[in-house]
Order: C-alpha cells, then sequence, then structure tokens
C-alpha cells in the first residue's frame, strides 16, 4: 500500500510485490502443514518444514531490501520500519534441540508451549542424578506415573514452565536462558510428588521426605506388618536416615536455578513487552521471595527494584497488584536490610498515594505493603513523614461500612506506626488521639513527658477538646505534683492549652485542678526551677474561672477557704501591687474580674482595693503599652466603677496622661481596636455627676475628638471593625455625662456649643446599637430637664448678652419693624433646640415615640423618660398633652404599658396616661378607653404592682369609671 501511494516508485515494483505474494502464501502452507495435527510429525518432516520456513523468511526480507531509498521520499518512518524488518528477517535462525535418549530433534518452545510437548515426549529416569530428559515419543509410559503427573502440577514445575515460556518469548536472551536446569528425577519424593525439602533414606535404600515417610509408618501399628511403600520388602526397623547429599545437591540446584530464574525475570521486566510478560516475570520472582531470606536479597540486589518501582505507575490493574504483592513479599521478614533497601530505590509516598485509588484491589495491596513495612522501626518515621499519609491511613480506618478489610489493615499499620513518638503527634494533629492518650496515661516518665509536650503543642479541634480534658487531666495534675522539673513544665503547658477551651472549665474542676493551683500560686515553691509556675498557675485559673459560673464556693485548700474569701482576695491583690512580670499581673487582673461576678468576693475586691494602693496600680496599669496588660486593668475598673466609680476617678486624675490617655481616636475606623472599646467605654461607665473628671475632659478639648469620630464611625458603619460598636457607644457614653452637670456654665456652654440636642437627636435615627439609643435618649432627657430652666420670656430690650452672640443678616435686629418672638407652648418661652435644649424645636419627639416601640425594655425606658419631661409640672402640660396628642402619643405609651411587665416602666407609662386623663379631655379619655386590652392589663397593675403603681393604676381606673369614686363627703362650714 505504502508503494503503491507513493508518486514515484521504482520500475521492478510488480516484481518485488508479486514475489512476496507467493512468498507469504508459502509461509502460510507450511505453517498450516504444522498446525494441523492428525499425525505426528516425523523428525525429517519436522526438519524440512524448519529449513523451508527460515528460506521464506530470508527470501521475503531480501525482496524487502530491494526496494530503493527513493521510494520513500520525506516518509522516513516508513524506510525505518521497513529497512528492520528486511535485516531482522535476513537473520532469522531457528535451532533444534537434540534430547540426550533419541538425540532427535524437539520442537522448539517458539512453536510448541511445553504443556503439548509433555503430552508427546517420552522422559527416562535414572535412579542416580541424571536429568529428566524429554523424547519425541508419543509412549511415554514415565508420564504415566503417578508422582511424575503429581509432579507437573507442583509449584517447581509451573515455575520452569513460565520461565521456558518467557525464554521462548526473549529470543535475544539464549544464554541467560539455558542457565535454568531441568528437574532431576530423585529429587522427587514418591509419596508426596514434590520436590523433597528434608531427605531421609530408610533400609531399603529408597529416599523420601522425612514427613510423608513418618506419616507412612504412623499407619501401621503393628511394627512387623511395616513395609517400603516403593519396593514392598518388609522393613526390620524404622530408622531414617538424612541423605545429606541429596539435601545438598536440591538446595544447590535451587539456588543456581533461581539466580538463572531472577535473570529471566529481570531481562523479561526490563523489555516488557506484553502484560503477560511482566505478570509471569513479577509472579516467578514472588514464589522466589516466599523462599528463603537469601533468596530475597539476591532479588532486591539484581536490580529488580528498579522496574518494580517502574510498574506501580503502570496502567494494567493487575501489573501494579502483583508488583507491590512483591514488594511486600520481599520485606515480609522482620530483617530491616530489606526495607532499608526498598526504602532508598522507591519513594514511600508512592504508596501512599495508592490508598487514594479508586481500584480496591489496588488499595488492599498498598496497604498490605504498608502493614509489612510497618514492622519496622526505621520505617515507621518514614511512613509517618510523608505528607498526608497518617490522614489516608485515619480516614480509612473510620470507614469500616465502606471497606472492613482496608479498615481494618489500616487500623493495624497505624497501631505499628505509634512505635514512633512523632508519628504520634502527626496521628493527634489528624484527630486520632487516642495514642497520645493513651501513651500520656500508661506510659513510663519520658514518654509521659513527651507526650504532654505535644497536647501543649498542637492544636485540637473542638469536637475532641472534651475527650481530651477528661482523659488527660488526671495524669496531667500528678505530673504538676511531682518534683520532676521538665515534667512539670510540659504538664502547665497542656493544662493551659486544654484549660483555654471554656467547656474544659467544670471538668478541670472537678479533677481539683483548682486546689493545686492555688497551691502553686500561694505556697509551692521549688528552688532553682527554670520557669515560674506562679505564671503558669494564674493561666490556667483564670482560663478556668472565665468558663465557669459558680465560683463562690469552690475550695481552693484543706482549711475550708473558698475562692470568695478573703485570703484569697488580698493575696491575690497583694501579688498584682508586688510583682513585676506583666504575664503574672494580667492573669491576675483576669481572675480578679472573674470573681467580680459573684457579690461576695465583689465586696471583699472593693474593700481591698480601696484599702490599699491597689487602685493606684491598676489605673497605672491602664498606661501600660502591653495592650492585654492595659485592657485587663481597665476592664477590671470599670467593674469596680459602680462601687468606688469616685475613688477610681480621683486616682485617675492624679495619674500621669489621664483621662485624656483613654480617648485617643484612631486616624482609621479600621484601625479601631479592644482597647479604644475598652477604654471609652470605661470613662462612660464612670459616675456621670462627678464634675472633676468631666472638667478634666473638657480641659483637654475632648469633646471636638469625640464628635469627629462618631461622625467617621457613622459614616464607615460599624462593620468596618469589629470593636467599632463598642467604640462608638463609650464616646457616646461620655457625651451623655457632660449633660449630668450642666448646672456647670463651661458644661453648659459646651452643650450649647455643639448643639448637643441636635447630635442626640439624630443618633437616635442613625444607628443600629441600642445602647447608642439608650444612651441617646438619656442624654435628651438630661438636656431636656434644664429647658424649662433655660427658657425664658422674651425680651423687647437687646441685652449687652445678645451681642456676643453672633446671627445672620436675616435674624439682625437691625430691621425697622420689629419681628415677633415665638413663644415654646411648652416651655412659656422663647425656645431653640441649642440653646435651651427643647425637644419640640429639636424635632425629637416623634423619634422618642418611635423609640417606644422597641424590643429593648431598656431603650423604651429611657425614650419614655426624656416624654415625661415635657409632661413635667414646671411645663404647660396642657400644651405640651395637646402637642403630644397630635403626634398620637398615647398609642405608643399605651403599647408600652401592654408589652412590657417591668415596674418601672408601668409607672412611668401609668403617668403619663393619667396626665392625658387630667389635662387631654374627652378625646384622650375615648382614645384610652376605646383600648379594649388596656383595662386588663390595668387590672393586673392594681392586682400585682407595688405601691406607686397600684396607686396610678386606681386613679386610673376611676377615671375610666372603673371603680367607684370613694373619696368621702366635706360638708361647707
Amino acid at each position: 500500500m505504502e508503494l503503491l501511494s507513493a508518486e514515484s516508485f521504482p520500475a521492478n515494483v510488480m516484481e518485488i510485490l508479486q514475489t512476496l505474494s507467493k512468498n507469504v502464501d508459502l509461509a502460510k502452507d507450511l505453517v498450516k502443514r504444522c498446525q494441523e495435527g492428525t499425525r505426528p510429525i516425523l523428525d525429517s518432516e519436522q526438519g524440512s518444514i524448519i529449513a523451508q520456513l527460515e528460506g521464506v523468511i530470508k527470501h521475503v526480507g531480501e525482496c524487502l531490501g530491494l526496494i530503493p531509498a527513493s521510494s520513500f521520499e520525506d516518509q522516513v518512518y516508513v524506510e525505518v520500519a521497513i529497512r528492520s524488518l528486511s535485516n531482522e528477517m535476513q537473520n532469522a535462525q531457528f535451532t533444534i534441540r537434540q534430547t540426550l535418549s533419541s538425540k532427535t530433534c524437539e520442537l522448539d518452545s517458539h512453536a510448541l508451549s511445553l504443556e503439548k510437548q509433555l503430552k508427546e515426549e517420552q522422559v527416562s529416569i535414572e535412579t542416580d542424578l541424571y536429568p529428566i530428559n524429554i523424547e519425541d515419543s508419543t509412549d511415554s509410559q514415565f508420564f504415566d506415573m503417578p508422582h511424575v503427573i503429581e509432579a507437573r502440577k507442583s509449584t517447581s514445575y509451573k515455575t520452569n514452565r513460565k520461565l521456558w515460556n518467557m525464554s521462548r518469548s526473549l529470543s535475544t536472551l539464549p544464554l541467560v536462558a539455558q542457565e535454568i536446569e531441568p528437574l532431576y528425577g530423585t529429587f522427587f519424593c514418591p509419596l508426596m510428588k514434590k520436590i523433597i525439602d528434608d531427605p531421609v533414606t530408610i533400609e531399603t535404600g529408597v529416599t523420601y521426605e522425612r514427613k510423608a515417610i513418618s506419616e507412612w509408618f504412623e499407619k501401621f501399628k503393628n511394627s512387623e506388618e511395616i513395609f517400603c511403600p516403593i519396593t514392598g520388602h518388609k522393613l526390620v526397623t524404622r530408622d531414617l536416615v538424612t541423605n545429606i547429599a541429596l539435601k545438598s545437591t536440591i538446595d544447590e540446584w535451587r539456588e543456581r536455578n533461581e539466580v538463572a530464574r531472577i535473570k529471566v525475570s529481570q531481562a523479561a521486566l526490563s523489555l516488557a513487552s506484553s502484560d503477560g510478560m511482566v505478570l509471569e516475570a513479577i509472579e516467578d520472582l514472588q514464589s522466589i521471595s516466599q523462599g528463603r531470606q537469601y533468596s530475597r536479597k539476591q532479588v532486591c540486589s539484581d536490580g529488580v527494584l528498579a522496574s518494580l518501582v517502574k510498574f506501580l505507575q503502570y496502567k494494567n490493574i493487575d501489573v501494579v497488584c502483583a508488583a507491590l504483592e512483591l514488594l511486600r513479599l520481599l520485606c515480609a521478614e522482620e530483617d530491616d536490610g530489606i526495607k532499608e533497601i526498598i526504602s532508598k530505590k522507591m519513594d514511600i509516598s508512592t504508596a501512599i498515594k495508592m490508598l487514594s485509588r479508586s481500584h480496591q484491589r489496588v488499595r488492599h495491596a498498598s496497604l498490605l505493603f504498608l502493614l509489612e513495612l510497618s514492622r519496622s522501626k526505621f520505617m515507621c518515621e518514614k511512613i509517618g513523614s510523608v505528607p498526608g499519609g497518617i490522614l489516608m491511613l485515619i480516614s480509612l480506618k473510620y470507614k469500616p461500612s465502606i471497606d472492613v478489610f482496608a479498615s481494618e489493615k489500616a487500623d493495624e499499620t497505624l497501631r505499628n506506626l505509634e512505635s514512633s513518638p512523632n508519628n504520634i503527634k502527626r496521628m493527634a494533629e489528624c484527630g486520632l488521639l487516642e495514642p497520645l492518650l493513651k501513651h500520656l496515661v500508661e506510659g513510663c516518665e519520658d514518654m509521659k513527658m513527651e507526650m504532654a509536650s505535644y497536647l501543649g503543642e498542637i492544636v485540637l479541634g473542638h469536637d475532641s477538646k472534651t475527650y481530651v480534658a477528661e482523659r488527660a487531666s488526671p495524669p496531667l495534675i500528678k505530673m504538676v505534683r511531682s518534683g520532676n522539673t521538665l515534667c512539670r513544665r510540659e504538664a502547665f503547658k497542656a493544662l493551659s492549652q486544654i484549660s483555654s477551651y471554656q467547656p474544659n472549665g467544670k471538668i478541670l474542676v472537678e479533677a481539683g485542678l483548682v486546689q493545686i493551683m492555688f497551691e502553686e500560686m500561694f505556697t509551692r515553691r521549688i528552688c532553682d526551677e527554670p520557669m515560674n509556675s506562679t505564671i503558669e498557675a494564674a493561666a490556667i485559673l483564670a482560663n478556668v474561672f472565665e468558663s465557669v459560673l459558680e465560683l463562690e464556693n469552690l475550695q481552693v485548700n484543706t482549711r475550708g477557704h473558698t475562692v470568695s474569701s478573703n485570703y484569697v482576695v488580698y493575696n491575690i491583690i497583694n501579688m498584682v501591687k508586688n510583682s513585676t512580670p506583666d504575664d503574672l499581673n494580667i492573669n491576675l487582673i483576669r481572675i480578679l474580674l472573674c470573681l467580680t461576678k459573684t457579690p461576695k468576693s465583689t465586696a471583699s475586691i472593693v474593700s481591698a482595693v480601696k484599702t490599699t494602693d491597689a487602685s493606684y496600680t491598676l489605673t497605672e496599669f491602664t498606661n501600660n503599652p502591653d495592650d492585654e496588660l492595659g485592657i485587663a486593668s481597665i476592664k477590671l475598673l470599670g467593674a469596680l466603677s459602680p462601687y468606688m466609680g469616685h475613688t477610681l476617678i480621683e486616682r485617675l486624675c492624679k495619674t500621669r496622661g489621664h483621662p485624656e490617655n483613654l480617648i485617643q481616636s484612631p486616624t482609621e475606623v479600621t484601625q479601631i481596636t479592644e482597647r479604644h472599646a475598652v477604654s471609652a467605654k470605661y470613662l462612660a461607665q464612670l459616675p456621670h455627676q462627678n464634675l472633676t473628671l468631666n472638667l478634666a475632659l473638657l480641659s483637654k478639648n475632648a469633646v471636638p475628638t469625640i464628635l469627629q469620630t462618631i461622625n467617621q464611625i457613622q459614616r464607615s458603619g460599624t462593620r468596618s471593625s469589629r470593636y467599632a460598636n463598642a467604640y462608638l457607644e463609650g464616646l457616646v457614653g461620655i457625651l451623655v455625662r457632660f449633660t449630668a452637670t450642666l448646672y456647670e456654665p463651661q458644661m453648659l456652654f459646651l452643650a450649647r456649643n455643639y448643639n448637643f440636642t441636635l447630635v442626640f437627636s439624630e443618633l437616635l435615627m442613625k444607628t443600629s446599637s441600642d445602647e447608642v439609643q439608650r444612651l441617646s435618649a438619656i442624654g435628651l432627657e438630661n438636656l431636656s430637664t434644664e429647658s424649662i430652666n433655660l427658657s425664658k420670656p422674651p425680651q423687647i430690650k437687646r441685652t449687652k448678652i445678645m451681642k456676643l452672640f453672633y446671627l445672620p443678616k436675616f435674624l439682625s435686629f437691625g430691621s425697622s419693624k420689629r419681628r415677633k418672638i415665638p413663644v415654646c407652648p411648652v416651655h412659656r418661652g422663647a425656645c431653640s433646640s441649642q440653646n435651651t435644649f427643647c425637644l419640640v424645636d429639636a424635632k425629637a419627639v416623634e423619634r422618642l415615640l418611635g423609640c417606644l416601640d422597641h424590643d429593648n425594655v431598656e431603650v423604651v425606658d429611657a425614650a419614655l423618660s426624656a416624654i415625661c419631661t415635657l409632661l413635667d409640672d414646671k411645663v404647660d402640660v396642657d400644651n405640651s398633652v395637646s402637642m403630644l396628642s397630635e403626634v398620637n402619643a398615647i398609642k405608643h405609651v399605651l403599647n408600652v404599658v401592654k408589652e412590657h411587665q417591668q415596674e418601672g416602666l408601668w409607672q412611668k407609662s401609668l403617668w403619663v396616661i393619667e396626665k392625658f386623663l387630667m389635662k387631654g379631655g374627652d378625646k384622650s379619655a375615648s382614645d384610652i378607653s376605646q383600648d379594649r386590652l388596656f383595662p386588663a392589663t390595668l387590672v393586673s397593675a392594681f392586682h400585682h404592682g407595688e405601691g406607686s403603681t397600684r396607686q396610678l393604676a386606681e386613679k386610673i381606673l376611676r377615671h375610666l369609671n372603673k371603680m367607684p369614686n370613694l373619696s368621702t363627703y366635706n360638708p361647707v362650714m
């Protein structure tokens, strides 16, 4: 086809094609004569056919060689293929092997399989060490003997047959194939029909396998009846004499053949011309590897490993599994030498990666290989060091429902890998903690110390932290109480790690940790200990206390002292005053902060701080550059501020750099830190009525910074920083504190200058924080309370004071026509949101009413308190009620009464309703009486409310004619 498709072809092309066609037909005829099988082929005829076949093949090669190079043009691959084929065919040659008995030609292994040869050939057996020779005879009687038939089924026979098949395929390796020796008749046991392993000779001179002849003798109860199974002669004695010569001969034969077989298999693996050839070679190496250790070393040392590693990436699954099985057999013994050789030749990660293969057979073979490797301590470390290897094994271990075999073998492999401490750590990091915990509980002192160090280093998942605490706490506490400083150090680290997970606090308390840690803090001292156990103990206690709610009755020693006792509190306070390491101070303050959760311990802390100089120390800590210490100190001071706020303000104002350092504003919202937030919160928590602090803040020009930061946060949003919302709440709280001291002219000027009324009104609506809304309502309440004092009737004459205020031209009094100044209907004077803080002028009433529908009770309470300032006896209540009625205020107040059951809200709401009933006329009374649910709520308040609430409910019920008027009649005198 190539010749005919070429553009230019030689002149004798037809002659070449015709000659090739004739030779192909002739070759077919010759092959057909060999395949008919209707009659035996004589030796002479066989030789003739082979000679003719050689001639035909050589003639075909010569014809192909006649094609000139010009015919191929640029088809290089065609030319190379044809030239190569021509050379091979011209050099083709067949050899005929002669047997010793008949000297006739044996069919070459390229034509017939060994199986067919054995059926057609005759073999003569000698009683001494002569080979079994095969003849070209169909009258064979030897192969009809039982022991020879059985031998043909044996492993040795099958192995040699495979090797002969391979040698037939490996035409390039005739010298290697010739080294394989045939079987010898005397190698077979007449009873077992297998090659003898332990040859012994009886008195008749026949040699048997020791086990086989012993079993034969046991069949005879009477020793006089025993006879030789082969000769039939009676035996006088049962003596068995080891046939040392035969045993040595068989061993030497095996050794020589194994060397030759390894060479043939290695050659087959190198060529790898077919999957079948590779499989046969690997299977033969498997049979060799199942024998002596020396044989396995020979397999490893003859370059087979490189080929096996290559076949692990083979596409054929059978080849991959066979290669893995051979590798497993090579390292099946306890000798680590072969395993080290294998580890040097191959990358263990290759076998690890096969665990994720989709073929189950490959996964199983890889697991068995890894299991065998893991029996060596040297290989355990290598397997564990493969990234992801232990994780994959753990994954297989926990999937028994998917693959039981893989789960069992993975579990067995992991147990072997436990011999390496590093692997135990890797298992723990991958979620398998049982090995670490088992060695921590049951191991020797060094092992416990190493496991504790791992427990202090690894990051545990939340699902396992509680289990680890339950198992590890008792042994770790024992290690702390020991005198070994190294063990103590690792135990402290592990306990610190465990205690950092809050749900573990109760477990650690039940394990007796609290008493041990207080003992470490207050009494126990170990000389020359490299670590500071007090710091470690304080950190662990702080972690535990932050997670345990009921601290008051926790015992700290055998003398009956509890956590809330003066013994504990004063000891900790003294340590805070006298200690220098920041780490210790941080944890001591964390412990004190936790103790403020209970009233008893809070009272002890307040007393201790007041009677000592600890308040100065804690205030100084707020300036510490260490953020963690500064934050902890500020939080503790904030918790103590309701009990000793004025004392803390005094200390704060006497401390250098305060209070301005507590309101440092970040340049960007995203840079707001926890320290910014807690500092602002602390200033907002301190008593608002303390004028000293307010004036100190005013003198440091804090208000412009606060307002600027509030605007910046509102523009950027509180989500831009984790602490932005808390910081905003603190800043608004600081603004509110100025409204509590408006009696001071400087505070009044400040509120007017920055129009606090407008600021708080806008904050009511422009925030998502409940606390900011609550604080804004409180600020408006404080400002509105002052409105009645600031609102004055308008004066016609222009006073000197008015000259001080700058007014726009359109408000100038220079106009010839005097304008009528409006009077506030509520405050009965000239009002404005900026100067008199009038809520009506600021349009803040509607916003406050909107807050009454809030879910947060504190926001509702603050908003209602601000509205109550418009109904005070000092203002014009009639006009105020009328104004509130216009914005439907009574509806919002009624909803408050119905939806909230808090005593304070009831009192304020009922007070407002009474004002509407008294001053609002028939319309207000009608609106209130038409609410169907209100009477039931009113009755409930009458029955269950406190004194003032009950009185208000009674008055309203009488207004609504729900109760009789019991006022006594007073006659006119």
